[in-house]
């Protein structure tokens, strides 16, 4: 016997709501369309729901719009049935119940971000630990000294030990053998970089020495330094280092299925800076097809670099793909509909609503509210008096009647920006609520519980 889902509504969306599922086909469960008797679900609280919501025997499970304010686990518990937060956008109901009904899950990675602290011979002791909190807090596994050529490191064994006294697993990258003794010495977790003739720095010790090839390029070379390795008994990652576009990128790909197919089980890394820094291009996608080719080839290990300010998000935007590609190899799936946060700039569904839908709310809003909206064309502006329409955010003053009211004219000129914003990008905008950026910018902590309090220009024209 099918499961019966009811879904939670409002006045105004719940004619859509009703078409969108009669249209889905072969639901695994009967949908039951609930109006809470809200105008809008922004409106629908834990309060309203346990006063005025009434359940069939019959109902399996509840599905609450994504913007209803309610703690769900406390709603499960009074009605014995689960409840389950939705998406914000009806829009996205189909692919919501595509996954049965759940968000697509991010939790899980397999590979392991070293996050280069550039140039730590010359930092001071309190720089670096601050910089390697705040690399951790990003997503970082591995705190990575870049060291610098003819610049003694004198404080390393200083800074060795004050990472690993706050837990932070570290490794020395140098290409100075001396520098890497004394950082296997120290402890160090990792030494970058080794070759088949400085192998032996790492032997003695409880580090993982990471091999490259050498001269450069030379796979052979990194298979011999395995090899030795191996016969040693040492802990050994594999990089045959990845060069910039058009200074031999393509080879370097090769090197890289060369060193997988010579040996299948060993462990690799891939140091992305090569590209991520010395491309000109936004990095997420960069670091997307880069963290694409690590899961497809099962390399775990990845060398973050930031020294350009268009790489400032690169802990972040790896720490996604991980996730991301991870979850859709666990799925057999291509790596989209996951909603990982590396789509940064053009939203893949930049519209929430078409231009049929906002013209039939505009019929049924009976009140005088500004709904604010775009259908991937046109801005749209609402209340029951006025439906104004256009692209640029300005030309919406004269059609508003708002030049008397100095506090809502302000706050209709901020959302109308950000729905001009919103358009020229191809982005989803939602009044009230800031743009999207995925991980290129920290988004604001949610209280999914409760509303956020009234902003200023609300409080301005209530006298506050």
């Amino acid at each position: 016997m099918a499961e019966t889902w009811a879904f939670l509504t409002g006045h105004l969306a719940r004619p859509r709501l009703e078409a969108l599922l009669t249209g889905l086909p072969n639901l695994p469960f009967h949908p039951q369309v609930i109006d809470v008797g809200v105008k809008v679900a922004a409106l629908m609280t834990q309060a309203i729901l346990l006063r005025r919501l009434k359940l069939t025997d019959a109902v399996t499970k509840v599905i609450v719009p994504g913007r209803c304010r309610a703690d769900l686990d406390a709603l499960a518990a009074h009605f014995a049935v689960p409840f389950v937060r939705g998406p914000d956008e009806l829009h996205d109901l189909p692919e919501f119940l595509g996954r049965g009904g759940s968000a697509p899950d991010l939790s899980q990675h397999n590979t392991r971000i070293f996050a280069e602290i550039v140039d730590a011979s010359v930092l001071s002791m309190a720089d670096i630990l601050s910089r390697a909190q705040a690399l951790d807090a990003q997503g970082a596994d591995v705190i990575d000294l870049g060291c610098l050529p003819d610049t003694p490191f004198v404080h390393m064994e200083a800074a060795l030990a004050a990472l690993h006294a706050q837990g932070f697993k570290v490794s020395v990258d140098s290409g100075n053998p001396q520098e890497l003794r004394r950082a296997a010495l120290a402890g160090a977790d990792y030494l970058l970089s080794l070759t088949e003739t400085t192998l032996d720095i790492a032997r003695d010790c409880a580090c993982t020495a990471i091999l490259v090839p050498e001269p450069q390029g030379d796979v052979a070379s990194l298979i011999r330094a395995a090899t030795k390795a191996q016969a040693r008994g040492m802990r050994f990652i594999l990089d045959p280092i990845l060069d910039p576009i058009h200074f031999g990128f393509a080879a370097s790909l090769g090197r890289y299925l060369a060193v997988r197919q010579a040996l299948p089980d060993a462990e690799m890394m891939m140091g992305t800076g090569n590209l991520t820094e010395l491309t000109e291009a936004d990095s997420a996608g960069v670091t997307a097809m880069l963290l694409g080719l690590c899961s497809e080839l099962t390399i775990t290990n990845v060398l973050v670099v930031n020294v350009s300010p268009h790489t400032r998000r690169t802990v972040q935007e790896h720490d996604a793909a991980r996730r991301l590609m991870f979850a859709a190899r666990r799925e057999g799936a291509l790596p989209r509909g996951y909603g990982a946060g590396l789509v940064q700039i053009h939203d893949m569904k930049p519209a929430a609503t078409t231009e049929s839908e906002i013209t039939a709310l505009a019929t049924a809003v009976k009140d005088r509210n500004f709904r604010i909206l775009h259908d991937g064309v046109t801005i749209h502006a609402i209340n029951a008096d006025v439906h104004a329409t256009g692209r640029d955010a300005l030309g919406f003053y004269p059609q508003l009647g708002v030049a008397v009211d100095g506090a809502h004219a302000f706050y209709l000129g901020a959302e109308l920006m950000k729905a001009e914003i919103a358009l020229q990008l191809g982005k989803r905008y939602a009044q009230d609520e800031a743009l999207k950026w995925g991980v290129a910018s920290d988004a604001a902590p949610m209280d999914q519980t409760r509303h956020k309090t009234a902003g200023p220009t609300l409080t301005m024209r209530k006298g506050g």
